[in-house]
């Protein structure tokens, strides 16, 4: 297993991705431990690209989340599926992009400084089983390429995981 990630640091958004994906793999395929590899991965993350918040939640009991690893600031630590964009996202069972946090009906601040967040969320057999989180602190952060890289991250980390 490698312990370090190697990216260009001036590369654009896709191209630190396309790098990086073939390296989260190699980290998860080590481990088939949920809590392991979400910490590795929220760990990736933020040192790659520097996202002011980036975690999981787990759904813990019926249409609740509740926070994993995660590498930023303090954290909401339950988030039903009725509430914020996690809880959309883990509802609707897609992802989320939204560009101004504070125009998102129902958002959730866990912290005043996110401007702007992607959630991801696993789905296995119908159900939605946890979700990727990542705050940024500028306004419009997210886009294409981060929807369709974080999709596939996210499938990654999730076809290792043992069954519960």
């Amino acid at each position: 297993m490698s312990e370090e990630i190697v990216f260009n640091a001036k590369g654009t958004r896709d191209e630190i991705y396309r790098e990086v994906l073939p390296q989260i793999e190699a980290v998860v395929a080590d481990s088939n431990d949920e809590i392991a590899n979400f910490a590795n991965v929220a760990a990736v993350l933020k040192q790659v690209f520097g996202f002011f918040w980036v975690g999981f939640y787990r759904v813990t009991e019926p249409r609740v989340l509740t926070v994993g690893p995660y590498q930023g600031d303090l954290a909401c630590v339950r988030i039903p599926f009725d509430q914020g964009v996690c809880g959309a996202a883990a509802r609707g069972r897609e992802t989320i992009i939204v560009p101004d946090v504070d125009k998102f009906p129902g958002h959730i601040a866990c912290s005043s400084l996110s401007r702007s967040e992607i959630v991801v969320p696993f789905v296995k057999n119908g159900e939605t089983r946890f979700v990727l989180d990542v705050d940024s602190d500028k306004l419009d952060d997210f886009g294409s390429a981060d929807r369709l890289y974080l999709e596939r991250v996210v499938a990654v980390v999730g076809n290792a995981i043992r069954e519960r």
